[in-house]
């Protein structure tokens, strides 16, 4: 019944969020957390290249894994414009084994609240610490559903030629409150010349989690010197309005 980032949700993603597209700073700030590292850095959850290819262009090492093949097809793209080779995994961050390690696996803009069940959760967390390398580093973002309000729907258009548009509609559906979690529906609509010509359903579940949970969490896998930060202010705490949080932990 469902789709996940299929086509046309890949589409309005590169219409929507260039290559370069800061959201609420988070490239700047990732950046600047990563200086120094050398190393190879893994990006968790790459999509179409949004985050990574900035990442590539300023010199870093970097390799990215996703489990959409439609995201992964539309990064190559993108950096084969830009003369770049990447080095992209498909597969899926919960469950994931690759050939090397990393100084630093990074997962911005609340990928990690996508995964949907709190086991995988862990999977994820594991498989990210057994990837690092001695003192390596995970920096990932968390979003806490502080603007929710369960029954809104909202419907937004976006031209993409001439003749054609996508529109999308978001129904938040219910919130969770015992397993901390969100649920919304998406539906990707394609028009041209006001024909119907394609359309997409997706569930759209975020997980939240408070952060003493999630510092034990990270403790539990073996992470440790954890630090919280928001708004993209490192070591700025969190307080009720905070909507994005990073967490910083090292193996």
């Amino acid at each position: 019944m469902y789709s996940n980032y299929g086509p046309l949700c890949t589409e309005l993603y590169d219409l929507t969020k260039p290559v370069g597209y800061s959201i609420g700073g988070d490239i700047e700030y990732y950046m600047d957390r990563l200086q120094g590292v050398t190393g190879k850095v893994l990006e968790a959850g790459v999509g179409s290249g949004r985050f990574y290819i900035p990442l590539i262009e300023k010199g870093f090492d970097v390799e990215g894994i996703d489990y959409s093949p439609e995201m992964l097809v539309s990064c190559r793209k993108r950096c084969h414009d830009r003369g770049l080779t990447p080095v992209l995994y498909e597969g899926n961050v919960c469950h994931f084994a690759l050939d090397h390690q990393y100084e630093a696996i990074i997962m911005p803009a609340g990928s990690f609240c996508l995964i949907e069940n709190y086991q995988d959760a862990i999977s994820a967390l594991t498989s990210m610490y057994r990837h690092l390398i001695p003192g390596g580093r995970i920096l990932l973002d968390l979003i806490v559903p502080t603007d929710w309000k369960t029954g809104e729907i909202t419907t937004s258009y976006f031209p993409t030629s001439e003749d054609e548009g996508i529109s999308i509609e978001k129904k938040s559906i219910a919130m969770n409150w015992m397993e901390q979690y969100t649920l919304s529906v998406l539906k990707y609509e394609k028009w041209q010349r006001g024909t119907l010509i394609d359309t997409e359903l997706q569930k759209f579940l975020l997980r939240w989690y408070g952060i003493e949970e999630f510092k034990l969490l990270l403790q539990s896998i073996g992470f440790s010197d954890i630090t919280c930060s928001a708004n993209y202010t490192f070591h700025q705490q969190p307080d009720e309005d905070s909507s994005s949080i990073t967490f910083e932990a090292r193996r």
